[in-house]
């Protein structure tokens, strides 16, 4: 069954804070294989002009899918997420992300769209720090298959 369209444009309530950690950043590099000084040296961040470690660009995806639970949960919008798998990812930065941020995260259905009877939801989440600015937008793209005909 097709979602709702009416929900394009719903937000949904911001996150708790996270507190971002240097063993988190550092956790997070080492995992993906980025040998960044600048993720896990605070001297090498400083160097580059922050005043800590900063985070790989993906990090923030951690807790940005999520904050889309609020939305993949939600009950009235009605999706099976025993059929979802992540169609795509993206994000707009105005700062990176670093030790000691605390953030919250804002989820806004972007679109819903239905194609060869899957159904696409594209998910926005604003990024922002404890002083209300903006940190980074990442889109989340959810792809529900089709259930299987009888």
């Amino acid at each position: 069954m097709a979602l709702d369209q009416s929900f394009v444009g719903r937000t949904y309530p911001p996150t708790e804070p996270y507190e971002v950690g240097r063993e988190k950043i550092r956790e997070f590099a080492e995992a993906v294989g980025d040998a960044n000084p600048a993720y896990t040296d605070p001297e090498a961040a400083k160097a580059l002009g922050y005043p800590d470690v900063i985070a790989p660009p993906t990090f923030v995806f951690a807790i940005s899918f999520k904050a889309a639970g609020q939305v993949v949960a939600d009950p009235q919008l009605g999706l099976d997420y025993s059929r979802v798998v992540h169609g795509d990812q993206k994000f707009a930065y105005s700062r990176p992300v670093q030790a000691g941020d605390r953030l919250t995260v804002t989820s806004t259905i972007e679109s819903i769209k239905s194609l060869a009877g899957n159904d696409v939801l594209e998910i926005r989440g604003e990024v922002h720090d404890e002083a209300g600015e903006h940190v980074v937008t990442a889109w989340t793209k959810l792809v529900a298959r089709a259930a299987e005909e009888a």
